[in-house]
This record gives structure tokens, C-alpha cells and sequence, in this order.
């Protein structure tokens, strides 16, 4: 009785496997611009992967679009060589590089930015939310350990008790015994009783509040994806932007979830002018972040101590002074 071809073996492709493959297809996703894979991390269930990428992006260029781009080909070339059902469910965007040869003196420090994720679903658009909720991580680590070692104890002890028909021990009896001597009105009750409430309300914060603010959601319509940026990403790109702008000495940005304030100093040119240049230039800037809500914006240029006054062009060029000619005969005083 001879065996199907497809029953004879089985085919396996291993998480490493696909962790290189889909290392190797996010640098040849932007032919003659440099794409890195910083983290790559992949999971094989079966007949699907999923696959996470953490990479650098060229500046400049559209951060939202650019990562589309990548989760497309990563995820059809890594499906095109391994056979699997791959799922790129998060590009985490770690840094933006400029060209080749420039460094922080040129202008043109890296810039970090935080994670742009892909959708649960793929195809429609998706409303991007309001603001970045943070997964806590330490307090839910904090307050499962805690809870964990508490209830754990109490139930292995009583576990004991009951399996090898032991006394309890010490620890949970010397418990019992001082909260029956301890009434509420203690100090000690009211001091732990405190404790205890402010870590309720301080769970409740966390509960309720983002807490990650440092970023500021992006709009990415058409793109299906979830994009985000550091607000440090969106003020070194104004403040490169602006010190770009003729006349323009030291610039500080500020940027905050419904403001961004940049302060320049003029060190030369009209004031005006170079008022509404820097304006220009900021939202430029901001209209390639694109901000799910754009910041209110305010500018202050204020000028250097050296700062003059331009000459009015009707004026023209100040008069060259004007040496009286030497007359032949005459002679020179003193």
C-alpha cells in the first residue's frame, strides 16, 4: 500500500528560521534606502507566524506610510519563502536615520519614535485613539507577585494542615492572634489601614489615567495603522526645521499634549519675517507628523544682543567716506 506524497512527512519551520527571514526582507524593503532590523522576534503556531519587527527608518520620510510599506513586504516575502501565514502584528519604529555620512553635527541626530502597530484586522480603516494607553506592566507585576505570595502561602499552609494533620504554623496563628488583640483604633491598624487605602487610590489612577504621555497619537488615514510619536521626535524635527530658517540663532521646542510653544532667538534679518518663516516651518513639520490633534501653536522670536535693525533698501548702502585731494604746492599742517 503505497503513502501519499503529502502524508509522508511533515515540513517544520523553525522560529529562527523565520526571524531571519523577516530580518533579512525588512532591509530589502526600500530599494537604495537604508532600512535596519534592530529586534525581531517570531513565533510559529502551526501553519501561521506571528512576527514582531523593531527597525530604523530613513529621513525623511512619511514615518506612517514608510512603515506600511515594510509590514507589506516583510509579510509577503516572508510568506513567499517559508509557506507559513505570517502575521506582523507590531513595527515598533526605533529610531529615524539620516543619509549615510551625516552625523549629530551635521543636524541630523537620530531621532527616536515609538512603536507604529498594525491593526488586529486587514482590511477597512480604524479611528485612531485618542490618547496612548500604557499597558502597566510594573504595577500589575507588582500587585500579582504580591498577591500571589500572600494567598499562595496561606493555602500551601493549609494544605499542609490538612494532608499531614499538622498545626498550623506559626507565622499564620501569630497573625490571627495579634489582629484579635488589635482593634481599630490602633495605631498600627490605622497606619496599615492608610497603607492600604492609598494603594487602592493609587491603582485606581493608573486605572483610569494613559499614562503614557509622552506620546502623541497620529492620524494615518487610509494606511490601516496604529501610529504614534515621542514628543521628543516631534520637537528635534521643529527645532531642525526652524534652525533652518535664515537669521535664526538658538531654538528651543516644547511640545506638550495640546501645545507646542518654540522659542528662537533672531541673530539677524527683519523680525516679522522671520516670524512668519518659522511659523511656516512649523507647520510644515507638523503637517507631515500629521497629529490625530493638532497642538495649538505658539511662536516667540525674540532677538540676540548683538541683533541690529535692517537698513531699509530705499536708503541704499551707507556713503563711503571722503578724503579731501592733496593740492600740489600746498604743504601739510603740522
Amino acid at each position: 500500500m503505497s503513502v501519499p506524497a503529502a502524508r509522508r512527512g511533515t515540513t517544520t519551520v523553525s522560529d529562527k528560521a523565520v526571524r531571519r527571514i523577516a530580518e533579512r526582507a525588512a532591509r530589502e524593503a526600500l530599494p537604495g534606502r537604508p532600512v535596519t532590523a534592530s529586534r525581531v522576534s517570531a513565533a510559529v503556531h502551526g501553519r501561521r507566524a506571528d512576527v514582531a519587527l523593531g527597525v530604523s527608518l530613513p529621513y525623511p520620510l512619511p514615518v506612517a506610510e514608510t512603515a506600511r510599506e515594510v509590514r507589506r513586504h516583510v509579510s509577503e516575502r516572508t510568506r513567499e519563502l517559508t509557506g507559513l501565514d505570517v502575521s506582523l502584528r507590531r513595527i515598533s519604529v526605533d529610531t529615524l536615520t539620516g543619509p549615510p555620512g551625516t552625523t549629530a553635527a551635521d543636524g541630523m541626530p537620530p531621532l527616536p519614535t515609538p512603536s507604529v502597530s498594525a491593526p488586529r484586522s486587514e482590511g477597512g480603516d480604524r479611528r485612531a485613539p485618542r490618547r496612548r494607553w500604557s499597558r502597566r506592566r510594573v504595577p500589575t507585576t507588582a500587585v500579582l507577585l504580591m498577591g500571589t505570595v500572600s494567598f499562595g502561602a496561606v493555602a500551601l499552609d493549609m494544605i499542609r494542615v490538612r494532608i499531614t494533620h499538622r498545626p498550623a504554623a506559626a507565622w499564620r496563628t501569630g497573625t490571627l492572634n495579634w489582629l484579635t488583640g488589635h482593634g481599630p483604633g490602633d495605631t498600627q491598624v490605622v497606619l496599615a489601614g492608610g497603607g492600604l487605602a492609598l494603594l487602592g487610590l493609587w491603582l485606581t489612577v493608573l486605572a483610569v489615567t494613559p499614562g503614557r504621555r509622552r506620546l502623541l497619537t497620529l492620524s494615518a488615514p487610509g494606511t490601516c495603522l496604529d501610529a504614534a510619536a515621542d514628543r521628543s521626535a516631534v520637537a528635534a524635527s521643529v527645532r531642525c526645521a526652524v534652525a533652518d530658517v535664515p537669521g535664526i540663532g538658538p531654538v528651543d521646542v516644547r511640545v506638550r499634549r495640546r501645545r507646542l510653544v518654540v522659542r528662537a532667538g533672531l541673530a539677524f534679518g527683519d523680525r516679522d519675517t522671520a516670524h512668519d518663516e518659522v511659523a511656516a516651518a512649523t507647520r510644515r513639520v507638523l503637517g507631515g507628523w500629521r497629529p490625530r490633534h493638532a497642538p495649538r501653536v505658539r511662536i516667540m522670536v525674540r532677538t540676540e544682543p548683538l541683533w541690529q535693525p535692517p537698513r531699509p533698501e530705499a536708503e541704499g548702502p551707507p556713503p563711503a567716506p571722503v578724503t579731501p585731494a592733496h593740492t600740489p604746492g600746498e604743504e601739510d599742517e603740522g
